[in-house]
Parts: structure tokens; C-alpha cells; sequence
């Protein structure tokens, strides 16, 4: 994964939903390249577990507990970020939730949830990146997608339209940011079907 005009082994990256599944692997990933990886999740369990695998790859781990859904607090949380390690190089959004269950069977405040951190989380996450990279005139944005932001299926009606909502404002962002002639980059890498432990820890209604 590319991480534009920051030198490699050095800068630093914010990976959230870094506690778990692709998260965890892209933290573990970018610390073999040095520098500081600021973890962002909720749990504090798998964020102490991330820090350990970050460090034993040979970055430097910075572990923030925070909600993605709130906009505060991930604005926030950047600025931690810049106080404790510097400037943010490179931001990557991963962190969702699902619910596993026909349309109909959702209730509105769970599309609600889904809807805040699966795709509000990445916007809140990309705005604060790009409040600290644009005037810098340089940084990366990643957005962890999936092939479902191109094809909604069956059962997963609140991550499509997470997806495909993800999709929409990140072509958006990328044509402003090209309009104004940026260095800063934005980016959505649409992933394949991943055995990650999502499929036993989002909400399920289906009977198997």
C-alpha cells in the first residue's frame, strides 16, 4: 500500500478498526516500514494485542481508544495523534459494523448504527485527515472498501449502502482535491470476500 509522500520508514500512519481482521493486518503491515502506527478502535483488549504485533514488526504503536461514530472524538484523536507522534502521513479507514439479516428485519436504529461508523466513520476520519494534510500540501487517504460498493446482495442491505455510500464521497473528495491541484491523495481499495472475524462478531439474525 502506497503511502505517497511520506519516506519510507519514517511518518506517521492512523489505521482505524485497527484492533481486528484487515485493520489489524494493514497496522502490522505498515510497521514493518518503521515510523509510528496510531491504532483507533474501540476495545481495548484487541488494541493492546494490535500494539503488541505492531511492535514486533518494528513500528512504534500508539493505541487510542475512540468511536469512529463520533466526530468529536475522532477529531480528537487526530489531534493526539500529531501532539504524541507528528504529522499524519497516512490515514486508513477500516473500522465497520454489519448486521447480518433481510432488510426487513432491521430495525431502524440498528441501519442507523451501521450507517454512523461504517460509512460517517470513514467521513469523519477523512475530514480530519484532510484538515492537517491540505495545508501541509501532502498526505494519503485509504479507504478500506469492498466489491459490495459496486453490487448490493442480499442480507447485507446496511453494509452496501455503507459501501456504496463510502464510494460516492471518496470520487467526490478526490475530484476537489484534484481541482485544486493537491498533492494530497484519496484512494478506495475495494476488497474480495476476506475471512475476517466479522462473520462472529456483527449482529446476526440469519439461522446458521
Amino acid at each position: 500500500m502506497s503511502t505517497g509522500s511520506a519516506p519510507q520508514g519514517r511518518g506517521t500512519v492512523v489505521v482505524t478498526g485497527a484492533s481486528a481482521g484487515i485493520g489489524r493486518a494493514t497496522a502490522v503491515e505498515l510497521a514493518r516500514r518503521g515510523g509510528t502506527v496510531a491504532l483507533l478502535a474501540r476495545g481495548r483488549v484487541g488494541l493492546e494485542a494490535a500494539a503488541r504485533d505492531v511492535a514486533a514488526a518494528g513500528g512504534q504503536p500508539l493505541v487510542v481508544e475512540v468511536d469512529v461514530s463520533d466526530a468529536d472524538a475522532v477529531e480528537a484523536a487526530a489531534q493526539r495523534v500529531e501532539d504524541e507522534a507528528g504529522p499524519i502521513e497516512t490515514w486508513v479507514n477500516v473500522a465497520f459494523t454489519s448486521v447480518f439479516a433481510p432488510a426487513h428485519e432491521i430495525a431502524p436504529d440498528e441501519f442507523r448504527r451501521v450507517t454512523e461508523v461504517s460509512y460517517l466513520g470513514y467521513v469523519y476520519g477523512t475530514l480530519a485527515a484532510l484538515r492537517r494534510m491540505r495545508p501541509r500540501d501532502r498526505g494519503v487517504g485509504v479507504q478500506v472498501g469492498s466489491a459490495l460498493a459496486y453490487r448490493g446482495i442480499p442480507l447485507q442491505s446496511a453494509y452496501c449502502g455503507a459501501k456504496h455510500a463510502i464510494q460516492g464521497f471518496t470520487e467526490s473528495v478526490r475530484c476537489k482535491l484534484l481541482h485544486e491541484r493537491s498533492r494530497v491523495r484519496i484512494t478506495m481499495v475495494q476488497m474480495p470476500a476476506v475471512n475476517t472475524p466479522q462473520f462472529s462478531w456483527v449482529l446476526s439474525r440469519l439461522p446458521w
